[in-house]
């Protein structure tokens, strides 16, 4: 029982990791809409999701700082999307930028609502244990 339940909030953390750094990729597509020569980037959550189920993610380790001065190791901020991939423009501009804010926009928007949802089955989930496992 325990072990089905750890799998199950495994499985939704990492959605929650995949949702948060897709919507740091879109976000910093919009942010960069202006900027000449900019690729737009984007991962497919769903074959990640995939991948981080089946055989899991590398999880990186923070190397320990000892004095304030001390700069963190490079990819720090935790497990990674190895594969971003360029997106290719319905319409090319003049100054090779591929960010389409209609689509940006709406697939930040569609990102936001299923982070969201997915946080509210969580909650659900685990209030409905909590209730389970205390006396009458």
């Amino acid at each position: 029982m325990i072990d089905k339940l750890t799998g199950t909030l495994q499985f939704h953390q990492e959605a929650l990791n995949l949702r948060d750094q897709r919507q740091q990729v879109l976000a910093n597509n919009i942010a960069n809409a202006d900027t000449p020569n900019y690729k737009a980037r984007d991962f497919d959550f769903a074959s990640e999701l995939q991948h981080a189920a089946t055989k899991g993610r590398a999880q990186s380790t923070e190397l320990a700082r000892t004095s304030a001065g001390h700069m963190g190791s490079p990819g720090s901020s935790g497990p990674q999307v190895d594969n971003l991939q360029y997106r290719i423009p319905a319409q090319s501009r003049l100054d090779g930028n591929t960010v389409d804010m209609d689509i940006e926009r709406s697939r930040f928007l569609d990102n936001s609502v299923r982070y969201q949802a997915s946080l509210t089955f969580m909650n659900s989930r685990i209030r409905s244990l909590r209730s389970a496992m205390q006396p009458e």
